[in-house]
């Protein structure tokens, strides 16, 4: 009869089974969703479970998946040039952005955002809202992931279609219907822009009613989205030189 092993190494060992299991099971969803349209995703689950507890009986969840093809090329670019314009040549982290954002909190100034738009995708996909180490971890593993599996573009096309850009509207294809009443193939550069605009709190500010912060953020955009070159700038292979000498 083979002797029972002691409880702490079964212990290790079931916990050793529990984590390959997950790290196993968390690529093949990555590797999934890179070439199926997810149906949802955490931020949206988050979204819908919170409007249910706080009883917005009123309350419209919106979100419908457009492929890369179907798209106005300015709705990534603006994107891009609004919230990661290193996006096409990083590896999911700016650690330029991520200094500079750990300087200001030294100096006492507000805390500003370093999130590149490969770990936006990985927290809405995968994450909930929140600024705990667990989740920022999961975020940073996840990015590793996904930028591993997944081309630059599809990234891009599954951050475009999962974002919140209104309250409760998800993706530029609900976003497109509900504020510009046309399809986001045909979105200008402008209405792109705003889209873009409303991405650092879109339950407050509004892409179809713009503010005079939101109007002013938005033709900053666009200003960046020709300074960038337009669309070809997401094909790029290497940063302009006055990126690289940032």
């Amino acid at each position: 009869m083979t002797p029972r092993r002691p409880f702490p190494v079964r212990l290790l060992r079931s916990l050793l089974i529990l984590v390959v299991s997950w790290l196993a099971l968390s690529w093949l969803a990555v590797l999934v969703l890179r070439f199926v349209p997810p149906w949802s995703s955490a931020v949206m689950m988050e979204r819908r479970l919170g409007a249910l507890i706080h009883g917005e009986t009123g309350f419209q969840l919106r979100q419908r998946w457009v492929p890369w093809s179907q798209v106005s090329p300015y709705v990534p670019l603006a994107m891009v040039a609004g919230e990661d314009q290193k996006f096409p040549f990083h590896h999911g982290f700016d650690f330029d952005s991520i200094q500079n954002a750990m300087d200001a909190a030294d100096e006492g100034r507000r805390l500003r955002g370093a999130s590149t738009i490969s770990q936006q995708t990985a927290k809405n996909l995968f994450l909930w809202n929140g600024r705990s180490f667990v989740r920022k971890g999961l975020e940073a593993y996840f990015t590793v992931l996904i930028e591993l599996t997944w081309p630059k573009q599809r990234i891009l096309e599954v951050y475009m279609n999962i974002a919140e850009l209104g309250n409760g509207i998800y993706g530029v294809g609900a976003a497109s219907d509900a504020f510009f009443h046309q399809p986001p193939a045909r979105l200008s550069a402008a209405q792109a822009a705003r889209l873009a605009a409303v991405l650092p709190n879109p339950r407050l500010l509004h892409a179809d009613n713009p503010s005079a912060y939101v109007q002013r953020r938005a033709n900053w955009i666009q200003q960046q989205m020709a300074q960038l070159g337009g669309p070809d700038y997401l094909q790029s292979r290497r940063p302009p030189r006055a990126q690289r000498q940032r």
